[in-house]
């Protein structure tokens, strides 16, 4: 499969999630405050909450149900009650398109 456009990156707020779904894969798409745009699974491993309804917290986006933190780096949870990370996809830019492909994810 080859990246996908997922939004524009004018659309983007900053610390502000977007969800997206490509291919039936929900994601979570952000710009933080360095102005880096990120992509991970929108799908908390501890509750099946999404994670573009939380809060970023410099490199990191809080579940506002249950307060696990995901690295936007690596998926990988920063504090308890989650375990397992989120995948983190591929962002590639391409003018204003945010291009993602839903079934490549980073290695981390």
């Amino acid at each position: 499969m080859t990246a996908q456009r997922a939004c524009s990156a004018s659309e983007l707020e900053q610390d502000a999630p977007l969800r997206v779904e490509l291919d039936g894969v929900p994601m979570a798409i952000v710009r933080d405050s360095n102005d880096e745009i990120h992509a991970i699974g929108d799908v908390c491993t501890h509750g099946e909450i999404s994670l573009s309804e939380g809060f970023v917290e410099g490199e990191t986006l809080e579940c506002w149900a249950h307060g696990s933190r995901f690295s936007l780096r690596t998926g990988v949870p920063q504090n308890l009650p989650a375990y397992e990370p989120v995948p983190v996809y591929v962002v590639t830019i391409d003018g204003d398109d945010v291009l993602i492909d839903p079934t490549v994810t980073k290695e981390v």
